[in-house]
């Protein structure tokens, strides 16, 4: 990124073709992380906006009806929530339900939205089985999947994934403004462009045609020039985390996690959800009685930790370059915020 913010003020755009291998880059990149295609993949701003696409691009009719839970980031609400003034019904379920309830809900359903782990609590949702309830069901399967990108293996073929969308700020270690919307080669012509400006048709590169065949791929979602510095940082990203290597990455993670659940639980603090193999990932939210979470937060920062308040939880998310030690460290800390120290 350093490199073409100097190459930009002093040269401009004579390096285009570099920008363009760029963007590819990312398509490619991304596409080997979740087991898709690069022309599945389109450049967006961030997770909202390629949530936005989907909820928007699909011809909704009234009386359609979708699938969201409670527990969601407010990005993976409201788009679909806003549906209900076309008519479209939104039943909500908890991330917690069984199985059989999801399934129960999805029978003549449109859509189901979830997201690949719950911003608040960790919880890693079971992808492969609600994709099997969606196809089993024709519904249309959606993923939010910032929070477990890059930290949790995620195969959209598998999972029977129909659309998804992440920023590349959180666990793919990437720029802020900067992330990847998959959507399956045969959603593509259900799925519409919302917004549309001369890089979603086909002939984009003729400035003197006016021929609005879109896109024969994903590019077809991008409206206009790229934030090309950010996508210089998330190739980047996306080419580390893809060296490193999910199936190394996802158990160092769970790793740190488990330590940091155990080891509030001996503090005598709350955490958040439920953890298992089954449904661990990075995130861990814990309060403690009598201890107000922004305080936590405050003391943690001046010593050198860094967590986040959480509607009164405290959320900590250690990715793989996080040592055990440092678990160990956070811990103590928050042990001597407990006693008044």
């Amino acid at each position: 990124m350093h490199s073409f913010a100097t190459e930009a003020a002093t040269s401009g755009s004579i390096h285009w073709d570099t920008w363009v291998a760029t963007y590819q880059g990312i398509r490619s990149a991304a596409a080997r992380l979740i087991n898709s295609t690069p022309r599945e993949i389109a450049i967006v701003k961030n997770t909202s906006e390629g949530i936005s696409t989907v909820a928007n691009g699909l011809r909704w009719r009234a009386g359609d009806k979708v699938v969201v839970f409670r527990e969601e980031f407010p990005s993976n609400q409201y788009a679909w929530q806003r549906l209900e003034a076309r008519g479209v019904h939104v039943e909500w379920l908890s991330i917690f339900d069984p199985l059989d309830r999801v399934e129960e809900a999805c029978r003549g359903a449109r859509l189901l939205a979830v997201s690949f782990v719950q911003y608040l609590s960790g919880y890693r949702a079971d992808l492969d089985a609600l994709g099997e309830i969606c196809a089993r069901h024709g519904v249309f399967f959606f993923v939010d999947a910032i929070q477990g990108l890059g930290a949790v293996p995620l195969d959209v073929r598998r999972s029977r994934i129909h659309a998804l969308a992440a920023d590349g700020h959180k666990w793919l270690l990437g720029p802020e403004g900067c992330g990847v919307l998959f959507v399956a080669r045969e959603m593509q012509e259900e799925v519409e462009p919302v917004e549309f400006g001369w890089t979603n048709v086909a002939g984009y590169a003729d400035y003197s045609s006016r021929d609005m065949t879109l896109r024969s791929d994903a590019s077809r979602y991008e409206c206009g020039s790229l934030n090309t510095i950010g996508c210089f940082g998330l190739r980047a990203s996306l080419d580390f985390i893809n060296q490193i290597g999910l199936a190394n990455i996802a158990p160092v993670v769970e790793s740190l996690g488990n330590q940091l659940w155990t080891g509030l639980r001996e503090l005598g603090c709350e955490t958040l959800g439920e953890r298992s193999p089954a449904t661990a990932a990075g995130i861990v939210s814990f309060r403690h009685p009598g201890i107000e979470a922004h305080l936590i937060v405050r003391r943690l920062k001046e010593l050198k930790f860094i967590a986040a308040p959480r509607q009164g939880w405290v959320r900590l998310a250690p990715h793989f370059y996080i040592s055990p030690d440092e678990i160990a460290a956070v811990l103590a800390a928050i042990s001597r915020i407990a006693s008044g120290k």
